[in-house]
């Protein structure tokens, strides 16, 4: 069969161009009127919902990273983001980053002298004698085996203007897993101190007669501060918050609480049943159930990471915490360590004194007891232990809601 031609209308041309030296030119696309419109719609829309999200964010997120106090960017941003729907993401970014405590092994040099009192000096009253009979409570007894020096001793870090100790510091082992951490525990001679609620800027913010830092006349007899409890808006402490005849969030019967009153006494109990309003109240701080009630310890030695007991990084059991309590006596027990659970936080209280007590704030951005030495203007802030926030947290507008403790 004789050779066809290809016809002009089948013959390719494609590689007419192509060359050994010259390669083929690609083909442009060209996309028809109907689709680019369809495309900067989307575009523009998608710039226009970025944008909103931008504005969104940089209004909200302002006060955070702008208002006064001591705590870090990070908390700032996560305390934004928590309030604003994406606790999923704070919680994914600490359990990223977030390193158990170690298990085993020995205390170091440092702790070992913090179990001897050898810390910090003591802080006596400028009008104090130079020598003093020290009136200590019972040591706290060893909660791991084979008890170090000075383990759970109480020593004497306060004293007031009649030479009598008023703030007493313990260290030791938490439990027998974490030897090589400590917790800390502060007795308070309430008969010698007053106690006062303060509120943070946010938590629960408002407009409060009492103001968010210790300033000014509040310095003179300053000797202590501690940490607040969950936050109340929103709900995570599960309880309620009230101050000066006014209710930022309903008290709830069944909650454990701080009570403070008129006279400047602290009672810690469960509201609606051990503790109850009267003309006497002046202020009221609940915070989940109680830790310990009548004596008797209330949590399991497997509660961890919840919403009765606060959702903790990578839902671990050990984490930092802190707890108050008051004794047989009516004196106050503060507890905290960077390495609690639940139930060692009741069951250090517990041991050192405690019959009734409460857990306070949790996380190592929250927690924090400081005393002051000194007295006047500018009394010089001292940590119970290392923990993130910084001893002055309390002398700067806080975030959050605190106890100021003075001298009586």
């Amino acid at each position: 069969m004789p050779h066809q031609p290809v016809s002009e209308s089948r013959r390719d041309t494609s590689d007419d161009d192509a060359t050994p030296d010259k390669p083929r030119r690609p083909t442009r696309r060209v996309r028809s009127p109907r689709v680019r419109r369809v495309l900067k719609v989307l575009f523009r829309g998608t710039a226009a919902v970025v944008l909103v999200i931008a504005v969104y964010v940089g209004v909200t997120i302002y006060p955070y990273l702008s208002g006064p106090g001591t705590d870090s960017d990070s908390a700032r941003v996560a305390e934004w983001a928590r309030d604003h729907h994406l606790s999923w993401a704070v919680t994914w970014l600490e359990n990223e980053t977030y390193t158990p405590p170690p298990t085993g092994g020995a205390l170091n040099t440092t702790q070992r002298k913090a179990l001897l009192g050898q810390g910090s000096a003591p802080h006596p009253h400028p009008t104090a004698p130079a020598t003093v009979a020290v009136d200590l409570p019972t040591n706290i007894p060893a909660q791991a085996a084979d008890p170090l020096p000075g383990e759970g001793a109480w020593h004497a870090v306060t004293y007031n203007a009649a030479g009598n100790p008023v703030i007493e510091e313990a260290a030791l082992r938490p439990d027998a897993k974490h030897t090589s951490e400590l917790a800390y525990a502060v007795w308070m001679n309430q008969k010698a101190l007053t106690f006062t609620l303060q509120p943070g800027y946010q938590q629960p913010g408002g407009s409060w007669p009492v103001p968010d830092s210790v300033a000014g006349a509040a310095l003179t007899g300053l000797v202590a501060t501690w940490n607040g409890g969950f936050k109340v808006k929103p709900d995570d402490a599960l309880g309620g918050y009230y101050a000066n005849g006014v209710t930022a969030v309903p008290l709830v019967p069944g909650r454990a609480a701080e009570v403070f009153y008129r006279d400047g006494s602290l009672r810690i109990g469960v509201w609606g049943s051990d503790l109850t309003m009267n003309p006497n109240v002046l202020a009221v701080r609940e915070n989940l159930s109680p830790l310990v009630q009548a004596g008797v310890v209330q949590v399991d030695a497997g509660a961890g990471s919840g919403t009765q007991w606060g959702y903790t990084i990578s839902n671990d059991y050990y984490i930092a915490r802190s707890g108050v309590g008051i004794t047989a006596t009516g004196d106050i027990v503060y507890v905290s360590g960077s390495a609690l659970s639940v139930a060692t936080l009741a069951q250090l209280l517990r041991a050192a004194g405690a019959v009734n007590a409460m857990e306070l704030d949790i996380n190592p951005d929250w927690v924090s007891f400081m005393t002051y030495s000194g007295s006047g203007a500018k009394p010089d802030p001292v940590k119970l232990w290392n923990f993130i926030q910084p001893a002055d947290r309390y002398l700067e507008p806080a975030s959050r809601d605190f106890v100021s403790v003075h001298l009586r």
